[in-house]
C-alpha cells in the first residue's frame, strides 16, 4: 500500500513538473518570437517586463533575466530622451547579474549583454564617456569571443563598434564589412544549445553589412 501510494505521488510530481516545465517552455518561445520586431515595434520594455516575470515565476532559470536584460538595453536605442539611458542601462545590469548568478558563472551571452549595457552607458555621452565605457565594452567582447568561439554575437557587435568608430581611431566602413560578413558566416554556422537559447543578431547583422557596402 505504502509504495503503491509513493509511486503515485512520484507521478504526480512528475507530472506537475512537466506541465510546469512545458508552461514555462511555451511563454519564453512566445517572447522570444518576438524579439526581432522589438525595436520597430516599440514594445522592447515590454518584452523586458514579460521575461523579467518569467524569471521571478521560475527562480531557477538564467535565460529569461538574460533576455529580460537584452531587451532592457536594446529599449535604449530607441529611447529619445537620452538622460533615461544609465537607469535603464542600471536595469539592465541588475537583471543580467541574477543571470549569471543563476547560470553559475559568466559564460559568452552574458559577456555580450555587458557590452551592450557599456556601449548604453557610453551613449549618453560618448565624447566624456568613450575612454571608460568603451574599454568595458570592447574587453566584454572579447571576453564573450574567448568563452565561446562559435558565438557570432560578439563578432557582430565588433563591427558595429567599428562602424560607428572614425577612420582616424582605427574604425570606419573598410574595417567593419569583414567583420559583418564573418559575423553573418557564422550565424549561419552557430547551433544553440537549446531552442529556447540566444539566436538574435542575424538580421542585424544583414543591416548594417548592407550600411557598410555603400
Amino acid at each position: 500500500m505504502k509504495k503503491t501510494i509513493l509511486s503515485a505521488t512520484i507521478i504526480c510530481l512528475c507530472i506537475t513538473a512537466f506541465a510546469q516545465s512545458d508552461k514555462y517552455a511555451g511563454a519564453m518561445k512566445k517572447n522570444i518570437s518576438m524579439l526581432d520586431s522589438a525595436m520597430q515595434k516599440g514594445n522592447a520594455k515590454e518584452l523586458a517586463n514579460n521575461f523579467e516575470r518569467i524569471g521571478d515565476a521560475e527562480k531557477s532559470q538564467w535565460l529569461p533575466y538574460y533576455y529580460a536584460a537584452y531587451c532592457n538595453v536594446i529599449s535604449t536605442y530607441t529611447e529619445k530622451d537620452k538622460t533615461k539611458n544609465d537607469a535603464i542601462a542600471d536595469k539592465a545590469e541588475e537583471l543580467i547579474i541574477k543571470a549569471e548568478g543563476l547560470a553559475g558563472k559568466e559564460n559568452s551571452e552574458i559577456a555580450v549583454i555587458k557590452s551592450m549595457i557599456a556601449s548604453a552607458h557610453m551613449m549618453v555621452d560618448p565624447q566624456s564617456r568613450y575612454m571608460q565605457y568603451g574599454a568595458t565594452s570592447a574587453s566584454n567582447i572579447e571576453k564573450a569571443k574567448a568563452l565561446d568561439p562559435s558565438n557570432p554575437r560578439p563578432v557582430y557587435l565588433e563591427g558595429q563598434a567599428k562602424l560607428y568608430t572614425p577612420e582616424a581611431f582605427g574604425g570606419g566602413k573598410d574595417v567593419a564589412k569583414p567583420l559583418f560578413e564573418k559575423a553573418l558566416a557564422m550565424f549561419d554556422a552557430f547551433k544553440p544549445a537549446s531552442e529556447l537559447h540566444p539566436t538574435w543578431g542575424k538580421s542585424a547583422t544583414q543591416y548594417f553589412l548592407a550600411q557598410a557596402s555603400k
